[in-house]
């Protein structure tokens, strides 16, 4: 497998990270605190344990370099998220973390986390336009993007070609090309070992012209449309072109570079597995709109965030540190995407200097995440809203479950929840 799973985390099973539910704030008078003599702050900075090598030299490097504090960094591998939302809990937590997506409801509603609004600056138009919605709650925004990563299809040329196969624009269209690229030794498509359940809940509702809420916080897809969708995923398990089994799952390569599938949803972080496998013989997709007059292409991303704990006794030096990594010094955001990895960064600008993205399939994937991007989940879909969604998608995909009697099972878990966040 390739290095640097962790950081792909953020695009895991049901489309949204696991969290931990947490409440509480108060002072820190353990921290260390900015000298009333003017001697520097001293901040801590948390990172999850990424695999990409170099990556923590790097940061190690950025922390360094900064003059106006002294940021010691800590590298946390093992159950990170669970750790950060322990330790915002008492006076040993970070001053700056990452979170995945930013951080949760509960985080922002527990008053754990600082309002970054006035970060960004003028830079705020800059960045991916679903990251910063998706870390956003009431207008206040409450981390910076560090790095996009994406998921999206790719499917080779040569194969396709000889199938008499266009590359698909519609649900219709990928099923009837996955059972034409079928033959006794590849199969036609390959959406993870679970048939899909883990990443496809976002794209088949996107698919539609639906999400998982409205923009004004309700749940988004008591739709005939959705029940449409989900239906089709089910017509795909059950069409025998669908991979199921392979030895590593969709975030990795190997089904698709062994010629084991000729599309497969899989990541960015692939694409120099795949190009080394296949030269230029290989296309990205998007995941396709539902039919010709319904929804859109999409494809979900999803980022690190950079917080700040409100628990810190520096809570302006801190923000004042993420400005400098995270909104002035492009050198550093542009090495972080680029030199450890593959990886898009998180503004606009940025995308046009990144080399490994001006040309080729790359080129037109950092396309997708500004033009049909979507954050893999709202900030207002609790952990309990992604477990029910994704027990109905495994019924509806795996079981042949009804979609419409299922997703009024999981509305009503998810408008229970809307009412516990809103209280």
């Amino acid at each position: 497998m390739m290095g640097g799973f962790s950081r792909r985390q953020v695009l895991g099973l049901g489309g949204g990270l696991a969290a931990v539910a947490v409440a509480g704030c108060g002072s820190n008078s353990g921290r260390p605190n900015s000298g009333g003599d003017g001697s520097k702050a001293t901040l801590s900075q948390w990172y999850h344990q990424y695999g990409e090598a170099g990556t923590q030299q790097a940061v190690e490097r950025y922390a360094k370099e900064y003059p106006d504090a002294t940021v010691t960094v800590q590298w946390s591998p093992g159950d990170y998220d669970k750790k950060v939302a322990t330790t915002l809990l008492t006076e040993q937590g970070p001053d700056v973390f990452e979170y995945g997506n930013g951080p949760t409801i509960d985080m922002i509603k527990a008053g754990q986390v600082v309002d970054l609004s006035d970060v960004p600056g003028e830079a705020a138009a800059d960045f991916t336009p679903s990251l910063i919605k998706r870390m956003t709650y009431q207008g206040k925004l409450y981390a910076i993007p560090q790095v996009a990563d994406m998921q999206l299809l790719v499917y080779r040329k040569s194969l396709l070609s000889a199938a008499g196969v266009q590359p698909p624009q519609t649900v219709d269209e990928l099923i009837d090309a996955a059972k034409k690229l079928t033959t006794d030794k590849v199969k036609g498509l390959f959406v993870g070992n679970d048939g899909g359940v883990g990443v496809l809940g976002g794209p088949a509702l996107w698919s539609a012209g639906l999400d998982y809420l409205t923009d004004d916080g309700k749940f988004g897809f008591d739709d005939p449309l959705a029940a449409e969708s989900l239906k089709k995923l089910r017509e795909l398990f059950t069409s025998k072109a669908l991979l199921l089994g392979a030895p590593a799952d969709w975030s990795d390569p190997s089904a698709f570079t062994q010629g084991l599938t000729a599309m497969q949803l899989t990541g960015l972080w692939t694409l120099p597995a795949i190009e080394k496998a296949f030269k230029d013989d290989y296309g990205v997709l998007p995941w396709p709109k539902l039919n010709a007059t319904t929804g859109a292409p999409s494809v979900p991303v999803g980022a690190y965030g950079s917080c700040v704990s409100s628990k810190s006794k520096n809570v302006e030096a801190a923000k004042k540190f993420v400005k400098w990594l995270w909104v002035d010094q492009t050198d550093k955001q542009l090495d972080f995407a680029q030199a450890y990895g593959f990886h898009i960064p998180a503004r606009k600008s940025l995308v046009e200097k990144a080399e490994k993205l001006k040309s080729g399939p790359a080129a037109e994937a950092a396309k997708f995440v500004n033009e049909n991007g979507h954050a893999q989940t709202p900030i207002l879909w609790s952990p309990k809203s992604g477990t029910a969604y994704s027990d109905a998608l495994n019924r509806i995909i795996r079981s042949g479950s009804d979609p419409a009697t299922e997703i009024k099972a999981v509305k009503s878990v998810v408008d229970a929840e809307l009412k516990r966040i809103a209280g």
